[in-house]
C-alpha cells in the first residue's frame, strides 16, 4: 500500500494578522515554524518514509516541507515545486484584514467569498501591481491561466491535472508521497480523494501543521486515513 501525507503549512505571518493571503508570498510566523517542525517529529515517530515530495511555489509551504523533512531525517528526498499546489487566489481580497472586510461588506458576504464552492471573490486585474502576472515565478505560464481570483471549484480544476500527471502515478508505483501546501489546495485534493460533495467540502478544515496520512490500495482507493497529532 502506498501512503500519501498532506500537511497544510504552519501558521503564516498573515494567518497571525488575520489577512487574506492567497498567492501573496508571506513567510511563516514563529509559531508556524514550530508547527512545521512538530509535523516532522510526528512523521518520524510514526516511522513514515517518503520517496517523493511536492509543494507549491510559495515560501510558507516550501519552508514547512523543509522543516518537516529535516526533522524526520528526509531532507534529501526528491522534491518538486508547482504553482498548481498554490493556495486559492483570493483576488482583490488579498492583503485585506478579514475582520475589517466583514465589517465593510457584511459577515454573510465574506462568508460566501471564503466558503462557497463556486462563488468568485472580487477579481484582481492583470495590470495590478499585486497580480501574479507581475511575478517572475509565473513567467513561463500562459498569461491566460494566471488567475485574478479563484473559488474552490477553480482551485480543484487546476490541482487535479497535477494529481493525474504526477501524484497518482507515484502512488500507483508504490511510492510514498508527502505534500506540503495550503488550506484550499489541500481541501481540493481531499475533496477529490475522498469524493466529498460540493456541500460537505464547505465544512472541511485543514489544521496548520497537522499531517494527514492516507493509505491507498492498488486502485487508488482510500483504505485508511489518520491524523498525526499529540
Amino acid at each position: 500500500m502506498a501512503k500519501l501525507v498532506l500537511i497544510r503549512h504552519g501558521q503564516s505571518e498573515w494567518n497571525l494578522s488575520n489577512q487574506f493571503t492567497g498567492w501573496v508570498d508571506v513567510d511563516l510566523s514563529e509559531k508556524g515554524v514550530e508547527e512545521a517542525k512538530k509535523a516532522g517529529q510526528l512523521i518520524k515517530e510514526a516511522g513514515l518514509e517518503f520517496d517523493q515530495a511536492y509543494t507549491s511555489v510559495l515560501t510558507r509551504a516550501i519552508k514547512t516541507l523543509h522543516y518537516a523533512l529535516e526533522e524526520s531525517g528526509q531532507l534529501w528526498i526528491p522534491e518538486m515545486k508547482t504553482w498548481r499546489l498554490n493556495e486559492r487566489h483570493y483576488g482583490a481580497l488579498q492583503g485585506l484584514n478579514k475582520k475589517e472586510t466583514a465589517e465593510k461588506y457584511g459577515d454573510e458576504q465574506v462568508h460566501i467569498w471564503r466558503r462557497s464552492y463556486d462563488t468568485l471573490p472580487p477579481l484582481l486585474k492583470a495590470d495590478d501591481e499585486g497580480s501574479a502576472a507581475q511575478d517572475r515565478r509565473y513567467a513561463d505560464l500562459d498569461p491566460r491561466i494566471i488567475p485574478g481570483g479563484e473559488n474552490l471549484k477553480v482551485t480543484l480544476e487546476r490541482v487535479i491535472p497535477f494529481w493525474e500527471d504526477h501524484i497518482a502515478p507515484d502512488l500507483l508505483a508504490g511510492k510514498n508521497v508527502i505534500i506540503a501546501a495550503h488550506g484550499n489546495s489541500l481541501r481540493a485534493l481531499t475533496k477529490y480523494i475522498e469524493n466529498i460533495s460540493d456541500e460537505d467540502i464547505m465544512n472541511l478544515e485543514m489544521a496548520t501543521g497537522e499531517p494527514v496520512v492516507y493509505d491507498f490500495n492498488d486502485k487508488l482507493e482510500v483504505t485508511n486515513k489518520t491524523k498525526l497529532d499529540d
